[in-house]
């Protein structure tokens, strides 16, 4: 398979995460304690994504290098990708356990009984940002 199709099915794929986490973690009933994050850290993670994917497919739909700027828009749309995914890795800290005489305990959320869904998640946002890059710099798309 073409770089160029695993690019666009890694782009889906990026959507997907960035809506599932907001839907996932947005609710009012969010969990108590280390499963809880900041809303600004969440609505970072939103807002850049959604940025970063609509800057990316006007990215691949529009064409690389055809003299109108659409270097510029790569290389915003690859800057936002990486932000998001490091975002969400800061995410993915709130479940490394918590040490400490006042902690809390955890509280399991509603799609799944641990962090399996957010660490694939998560991890294969950076590993698809990583393919991306990688992608971008060889002229591949």
């Amino acid at each position: 398979m073409p770089l160029e199709w695993i690019v666009y099915i890694l782009t889906a794929l990026a959507g997907v995460v960035v809506v599932l986490t907001r839907v996932r973690l947005g609710g009012d009933k969010a969990g108590a304690g280390r499963l809880q994050i900041s809303h600004g850290l969440l609505n970072t993670h939103t807002i850049v994504g959604l940025a970063a994917l609509m800057c990316w497919v006007v990215f691949l739909v529009t064409g690389f290098g055809d003299g109108s700027g659409n270097a510029l828009i790569g290389i915003a749309a690859l800057a936002l990708w990486w932000i998001t995914a490091i975002v969400g890795l800061m995410i993915l800290i709130r479940w490394l356990p918590s040490q400490g005489k006042h902690s809390a305990g955890a509280v399991h959320d509603e799609w799944s009984e641990g962090p399996g869904l957010s660490i694939l998640a998560h991890v294969g946002m950076l590993v698809g940002v990583s393919v991306f890059t990688w992608a971008y710099l060889t002229s591949a798309v």
